[in-house]
């Protein structure tokens, strides 16, 4: 019987109550790799997994619940940190707008800088890269381009300037912008 991708814990039973079990795959043109569709994996087995699964679902919501809990103040102190982190390397840079560059750069599960492994840890590359993003979306037209039809690499090269110059600013430390 086949089970979708998506439920980790009825998964990881239902493959371990199957006495045969094959993950499905699928290969996707606009990634160029394959991607896990499912588990084919015997009744019995799913039977079994899941009267496990809801024999156990209070349990594991309530585990759920003290994670996001957990996360939730983990992402309150890498905000502050890399805000404090923006506001070091960038002390002409206005303070509520460093807070905003750090709750967009930290955002789970968004992919950006700030949730890489030299984000979390504040590299200087890491704040710098935050930064430009942030100057690229908030302090240029950069985004009318895009929306235009320009090319990225070449609107990156037409708001380049301006980039510069608040950057500039922000790293002498004057507060005017």
């Amino acid at each position: 019987m086949f089970l979708p991708a998506g439920d980790a814990a009825l998964s990881r039973r239902a493959r371990k109550h199957s006495v045969l079990s094959a993950v499905v795959v699928r290969f996707s043109r606009t990634r160029k790799r394959y991607e896990r569709q499912g588990l084919l994996v015997s009744v019995e087995g799913l039977a079994q997994a899941e009267a496990e699964c809801r024999g156990d679902a209070a349990e594991r919501a309530a585990a759920r619940e003290r994670a996001a809990v957990q996360r939730a103040a983990e992402d309150r102190e890498f905000v502050e940190a890399l805000t404090q982190a923006i506001l070091a390397q960038y002390p002409g840079c206005p303070p509520e707008e460093a807070r905003r560059v750090a709750r967009h750069t930290g955002q789970r599960p968004s992919g950006r800088v700030g949730r890489s492994a030299a984000g979390r840890s504040l590299e200087p590359r890491a704040v710098e890269l935050a930064v430009l993003a942030h100057l690229r979306h908030e302090h240029t037209h950069y985004d009318e381009l895009l929306m235009q039809g320009v090319d990225r690499l070449d609107a990156r090269r037409l708001v380049r300037e301006k980039i510069e110059q608040v950057r500039r600013r922000w790293l002498g430390g004057s507060k005017s912008d």
